[in-house]
């Protein structure tokens, strides 16, 4: 079938984009659960919100004192065990689903189990390694037999060989990785810390801003930050790592700062994204703004500097992962103290001026902007070229029987299947059922999760090379702006070309 890219290409970015999003698929399922504990860390620990004084039931032998595990219930309660048993072991399991479905998750939460009883700190770090050992070996296990075993003893063998494994695999947790974890964990504590006490945590900045345009937000937010947050908490009740990645703060800086001085569908698109990214917490929504002009990344990183530095200085933190990054989030899991609610309220004013200035500054001195929306870029150039280049006639002007192929099922994906293709595909869903194309389905999903099963997928351009290795008979349309892209109309001809001899 043919296609509106180039042949695939695995290039460096597109494998640190899959092992970013193999780290953060293990947590990502599990973020509900991580919000729940930090609820239950806010509410019901010593220093919690409903811990008015020590008062009545709420004195060190009170309920909320139990629940919490203070007081004369020191260690027990509902906190402790749920940072020390239960996410690691949701993370565990996720993991090895991921490798091979559910059997592969049950292997994987034994094997992570010995590695949690092995160490003192919360071990998601030691979950997201032995999990997926545990699906990947106990796959391998399995195929040495496969199709081998007599009938009536299938239940049998498959049950004592998880079993048997996963005995295994615990006690070699135990053993041998939980030392080399406990000892990872403790060094990068011991950095965070430096970093922190240096003041150069603001510097990390460099690193995140970019690597988050190029869609290693949720990589370096769920797969990085998130399981090392937790791991802070446990020892000082909050960690500013939750704020690092997850602050909505300069991407709001740079979308007014569109919204003031852009032009084009940037400028009208900008108020739009604005509510999207700041209140909803998708902060994709941004990236194709700063991609359009990769100068705006030193607006972007001024503004994560200057958040960041705010946080540090503050000594604020958030008590458990803002997913999404929306500002309501954020204020959810904020320590609830004056401090804290000051330090993060000036962060993301301090944060979101920064990137306004450094952007506004950038656009209004850019005198390189062409007639026709930068936004839309080389999308909108083929729009005016209709009947030579547009995703319809490319889809089908081929010569190949399968390339009128009609069309009743598209994807819209993205890094994680939620947010921005969820957005994407709700816009397309609209215009589709407008074009009476009933029979369409339009969903989102985890690019991850792409099968070859599907006639269509929409994706952003930086993450269609990886789309087209998931699903490479599919018609692949890229994208560069979610909301409005001239890109969706086109679809819908598309569809209508397709489908009109139904």
């Amino acid at each position: 079938m043919a296609t509106t890219t180039d042949a695939p290409r695995t290039g460096a970015r597109v494998r640190v984009q899959q092992f970013g999003t193999f780290l953060s698929n293990m947590v990502m399922p599990n973020i509900g659960a991580f919000i729940a504990w930090g609820l239950i860390t806010a509410m019901f620990i010593e220093v919690g919100w409903l811990n008015l004084g020590g008062k009545g039931s709420l004195a060190p032998d009170g309920w909320v004192a139990q629940i919490g595990g203070w007081g004369e219930f020191e260690g027990g309660g509902i906190v402790g065990p749920m940072i020390t048993y239960l996410l690691p072991l949701l993370i565990g399991y996720t993991g090895g689903k991921m490798i091979y479905d559910t059997r592969g998750g049950v292997v994987g939460a034994i094997a992570t189990m010995g590695v949690i009883a092995g160490t003192e700190v919360p071990m998601f770090m030691g979950a997201m390694v032995m999990g997926p050992l545990g699906g990947w070996t106990m796959k391998k296990i399995d195929a040495t037999w496969d199709g081998k075993i007599k009938p009536g003893f299938e239940m049998l063998v498959n049950n004592f060989a998880a079993g048997i494994w996963g005995g295994i695999l615990a006690t070699f947790g135990f053993f041998a990785m939980s030392p080399i974890m406990d000892g990872i964990v403790n060094v990068g504590s011991r950095g965070i810390q430096f970093l922190t006490d240096t003041n150069l945590l603001p510097f990390t900045s460099l690193i995140i801003e970019p690597a988050k345009v190029l869609f290693l937000n949720n990589a370096i937010n769920h797969g990085i930050l998130t399981p090392l947050g937790a791991a802070d908490v446990e020892s000082s009740g909050e960690s500013v790592l939750f704020l690092l990645e997850a602050n909505p703060a300069a991407g709001l800086g740079l979308l007014l700062a569109y919204m003031m001085v852009g032009k084009g569908l940037a400028k009208a698109s900008a108020p739009g994204a604005v509510i999207i990214h700041f209140f909803g917490g998708i902060h994709e929504i941004y990236f194709p703004y700063v991609l359009m002009k990769p100068k705006l990344i030193v607006a972007m990183i001024a503004g994560g500097f200057t958040q960041i530095l705010i946080n540090v200085l503050f000594d604020v933190g958030l008590r458990a992962p803002a997913a999404p990054g929306s500002v309501f989030a954020v204020y959810i899991q904020t320590n609830s103290t004056v401090t804290d609610y000051l330090g993060v309220t000036l962060s993301i004013i301090g944060g979101a001026t920064a990137s306004f200035l450094v952007a506004a500054l950038m656009l209004r001195l850019d005198k390189a902007v062409e007639p026709e929306d930068q936004l839309v870029g080389a999308t909108a150039q083929m729009e005016s070229m209709k009947g030579k280049s547009s995703v319809a006639s490319s889809a089908l002007a081929g010569t190949s029987a399968t390339t009128t192929k009609e069309i009743h099922s598209i994807v819209f994906a993205c890094d994680a299947g939620m947010g921005s293709s969820a957005m994407g595909a709700s816009v397309l869903r609209k215009k589709i059922e407008a074009a009476g194309h009933s029979d369409v389905t339009v969903v989102n999903r985890a690019i991850a999760n792409l099968a070859d099963d599907v006639d269509l997928v929409v994706t952003h351009q930086d993450l269609t090379e990886r789309a087209r290795q998931q699903s490479p008979s599919a018609i692949h349309v890229s994208v560069d702006n979610f909301m409005s892209s001239p890109k969706y109309d086109e679809i819908v001809e598309l569809v209508d070309q397709a489908n009109a001899d139904e």
